[in-house]
């Protein structure tokens, strides 16, 4: 199977390695990394695990999870993680997160117009879809500023932090995208898409 690699503008979509435990753990082991995730903050021997899966799912076949590390172009160090879970109806849904420290410079929205292009020109699907916590209002501007439509809310969607949380939601059709700059897209062309898996939270664009 064909690794995935797409280059943006200022970033890249790579393959999860196992030496992007220590960048993943400053991400996901951090409180206010993840003050708006699905998860209160990862211990080293989670993320661990979240690494070891994420290099096991690219050998499935079909592949229906693409979890993938955010770099800045030309670079190889993770300063993010991306993830497309593809869903039956030609769907997929869509999360990330980023280090804070890359907080502000627009990221999130060239990492969704990423993978909007994986799932839309490489992997044929109709309908993308993310969610968001209600208080994540930056994560709501980034999905909008990357051409997305919010749909409404999931009541009681997730528990997280010792409470039900909402979600909110967003969506972009395959005729309603438009690829902004200039993508290297690099990965299975035509790849079958799978089974449902759970979704993961729109992350992070301060």
């Amino acid at each position: 199977m064909t690794p995935v690699h797409l280059a943006g503008p200022r970033l890249a979509l790579r393959e999860v390695e196992p030496e992007d435990t220590a960048g993943l753990l400053a991400i996901y082991g951090d409180p206010e990394a993840t003050r708006h995730l699905s998860f209160e903050p990862r211990t080293p021997d989670q993320v661990q695990a979240i690494v070891d899966r994420s290099i096991a799912s690219a050998k499935d076949t079909p592949r229906t999870e693409y979890c993938l590390a955010i770099t800045p172009r030309g670079e190889h160090r993770l300063i993010g993680y991306a993830r497309l879970a593809t869903e039956p109806q030609q769907a997929a849904t869509i999360g990330f997160a980023l280090n804070p420290a890359e907080w502000g410079k627009g990221l999130g929205t060239e990492t969704v117009r990423m993978l909007c292009a994986l799932g839309f020109k490489v992997l044929g699907l109709h309908r993308i879809w993310a969610a968001r916590s209600p208080l994540n209002e930056a994560s709501a501007r980034t999905l909008l500023r990357a051409g997305m439509t919010e749909d409404g809310r999931i009541r009681d969607h997730v528990f997280v932090h010792g409470a039900w949380r909402d979600s909110i939601t967003y969506s972009i059709l395959e005729h309603e995208w438009a690829p902004t700059g200039s993508f290297d897209l690099s990965a299975d062309e035509g790849a079958p898409v799978g089974m449902p898996v759970s979704a993961a939270d729109g992350g992070q664009d301060r």
